[in-house]
């Protein structure tokens, strides 16, 4: 039997150097410490040029090297053709959404974008900023510390959802119709139904 391909899942902010990369080193040792080395890929990017080539921001590294993280990262802009490759596209804020979703090729792209926040049942939507991660760029230690806190708090719900949709695929791989349909629905479910408010975000 084939080998199910990676779940793969991209985090996205403004310059790929602050928000983005965190997430990216948070959530792939969340993945590997559920044991899904191998089944998903983890990757990160910009909406926009300004950084391409650097490494992350220093106060992101010591912030992710002081709670035990790794990271080793160059930023890049993400780019539309990418979207054919990827399963979940994970917006840090509202206007990473929008240019996103004005990016994607066709709707079914658009659906992969979610909001990062919207994982987190914590979360409150009608709070100042909504599901928007702060960019901490401007700021202090604190504001990369926040940053850090509000991507952990996401982090179990998202894997909860990328979980389900690599247990689906992987009974699809068997080969069967039911398995198959079950795969769709939950591709689906992690892009398009997780988190409280999932597809009540700005269009």
């Amino acid at each position: 039997m084939r080998d199910p391909s990676p779940y793969r899942v991209c985090f996205v902010c403004t310059g790929n150097i602050c928000r983005s990369p965190t997430a990216e080193s948070v959530f792939r040792a969340h993945a590997a410490e559920a044991g899904l080395d191998g089944r998903v890929e983890v990757d990160s990017a910009g909406t926009g040029p300004w950084h391409e080539g650097d490494g992350a921001d220093r106060r992101a590294i010591d912030v992710l090297t002081a709670h035990g993280y790794e990271q080793d990262h160059i930023a890049r802009q993400f780019r539309a053709d990418w979207f054919a490759h990827l399963d979940l596209v994970i917006a840090l804020d509202s206007g990473h959404l929008h240019e996103l979703r004005a990016l994607a090729p066709t709707p079914h792209d658009a659906a992969k974008v979610r909001l990062l926040r919207s994982y987190d049942p914590e979360a409150d939507r009608n709070a100042l900023g909504g599901l928007d991660v702060p960019d901490p760029y401007f700021g202090g230690t604190d504001d990369f510390e926040e940053c850090l806190e509000m991507i952990e708090a996401a982090g179990g719900g998202l894997l909860d959802a990328v979980t389900e949709a690599l247990d689906a695929m992987e009974s699809a791989a068997e080969g069967t119709p039911e398995s198959a349909a079950v795969t769709t629905r939950s591709r689906k479910s992690a892009s398009a139904a997780d988190g409280p408010g999932a597809g009540k975000e700005p269009a």
